[in-house]
């Protein structure tokens, strides 16, 4: 498995998210209550950046037309019609390093 340094811990604090590059895929990098995860950046409904969205609890909303994604494994949470969920990544933390 490659491992890929995407920051340290003290840039992504509780309740906040960062966006990162992954390989050429945008990836946003989430802290829930000193939990990380991360999941594709990019909206599947119409190509919008989570990343610059809105985040409440584990949910991650869509500033484009409000779709709402589960930060823990990238999932639909609600939108009007059916769209694809999110790919999700596994997060390790090495001391302070986020990968």
């Amino acid at each position: 498995m490659v491992r890929i340094l995407v920051g340290k811990t003290t840039e992504v604090m509780p309740g906040k998210m960062k966006k990162v590059l992954v390989e050429e895929n945008e990836v946003v990098v989430i802290n829930i209550d000193g939990n990380y995860f991360a999941i594709n950046d990019t909206c599947s409904h119409a190509g919008g950046s989570l990343s610059e969205g809105k985040l409440d609890g584990s949910t991650i909303t869509c500033d484009w037309h409000g779709a709402q994604f589960e930060c823990k494994n990238g999932k639909l949470v609600k939108f009007p019609v059916q769209i694809n969920g999110l790919k999700s990544y596994k997060v390790v933390i090495e001391s302070d390093d986020i990968f």
